[in-house]
């Protein structure tokens, strides 16, 4: 069975550092593009980094350029994000999961959710407060 396992999440300050990591299992990990998604409570999921099954290629969305940073292992099959500056606003749960395509940025709908990727973690909270 496909699982994904997202851990690391925690209650921060802002401007403190996170490192998510996403353990896989159940499937042929360095076949398949990955990403680290974020969805605050009431709003929709968003891509925000995601790294190629092939040559490893990064990708990020503008928000977090040059403070988030997306790797993966292939050998022990996990993905790792290194959060750091964080800010309140990114306070959310943060997902890993693989798309049935290539890399997505930005806002997914929920139907997207679906229907453009094969497998998603359970997430993990991340709070970023004072």
């Amino acid at each position: 069975q496909v699982q994904f396992v997202e851990s690391g999440g925690g209650l921060v300050q802002p401007g403190g550092s996170l490192r998510l990591s996403c353990a896989a299992s159940g499937f042929i990990f360095d076949h398949y593009d990955i990403g680290w998604f974020s969805q605050a409570p009431g709003k929709q999921r968003d891509g925000i980094a995601c790294i190629s099954q092939g040559y490893g290629t990064t990708y990020y969305a503008d928000s977090v350029k040059g403070r988030f940073t997306i790797s993966r292992d292939n050998t022990q099959k996990t993905e790792f994000l290194q959060m750091s500056d964080l800010q309140p606003e990114e306070t959310a749960v943060y997902y890993c999961a693989t798309p049935w395509d290539k890399c997505r940025l930005g806002q997914i709908t929920k139907a997207e959710i679906q229907t453009e990727f094969g497998y998603w973690g359970q997430g993990t909270q991340v709070t970023v407060s004072s």
